[in-house]
């Protein structure tokens, strides 16, 4: 992370906008010092900017750190994405790593999330992935999410999905947005949170 110094929140911004080459409103920041001087003579703001190079070494650092501490050997690569950041795992045995029904692997999601954003003290797209089984996963809800709404637009009568993780709501939250006369809503708490897909003769 930078720091930048200056009489005002905006000479800090302008510093970080001229180092960095993106607009203020792109800029992620925390102000870590304040101070006033007499008749606001002598005052000066610092701030923290977090660049995507911060995420991408806190991230490879995190799970190194973690999987050196259980004695298991795991490749961790990290790239940034137009979206946030996606993590590729890769170790000897990677179905332990994924776990019964993708369990362990979302707690592992959970978990790295969890720790960015305390760390950085603000919300980041962070998925971690191994040997694709997300993303193969995020295919297998999409065509399970068309299969469902197609009967839902034949019967008029709405679908109740089981339980999914937060990230495969989402996917098909995005996927269904542009069915014709189909939306999608969240139900329940927890673990048990669930979509339901309604038909919705208004919406085009």
């Amino acid at each position: 992370m930078k720091r930048y110094s200056g009489k005002t929140l905006e000479d800090c911004l302008a510093q970080a906008t001229k180092d960095t080459g993106l607009e203020a409103e792109a800029l992620r920041y925390t102000k870590t010092e304040e101070k006033t001087g007499f008749l606001g003579m002598g005052t000066l703001v610092t701030i923290e900017v977090t660049g995507p190079e911060d995420v991408m070494s806190f991230v490879q650092d995190y799970l190194e750190t973690y999987f050196r501490n259980i004695e298991v050997e795991v490749n961790v690569m990290v790239k940034q994405e137009a979206e946030g950041f996606s993590v590729m795992l890769d170790a000897e045995n990677n179905a332990i790593l994924i776990g019964k029904a993708g369990q362990t692997l979302q707690a592992i999601n959970t978990v790295v999330r969890g720790a960015v954003n305390s760390h950085f003290k603000g919300k980041f797209n962070v998925l971690v992935d191994i040997n694709n089984y997300k993303q193969d996963r995020y295919e297998k809800v999409k065509a399970l999410a068309d299969r469902v709404a197609r009967s839902v637009l034949r019967s008029k009568t709405t679908a109740t999905l089981d339980p999914l993780p937060n990230d495969e709501r989402k996917v098909i939250h995005q996927y269904l947005s542009e069915m014709p006369h189909i939306k999608t809503e969240s139900i329940g708490e927890g673990n048990q949170r669930r979509l339901k897909i309604v038909y919705d003769k208004n919406k085009n």
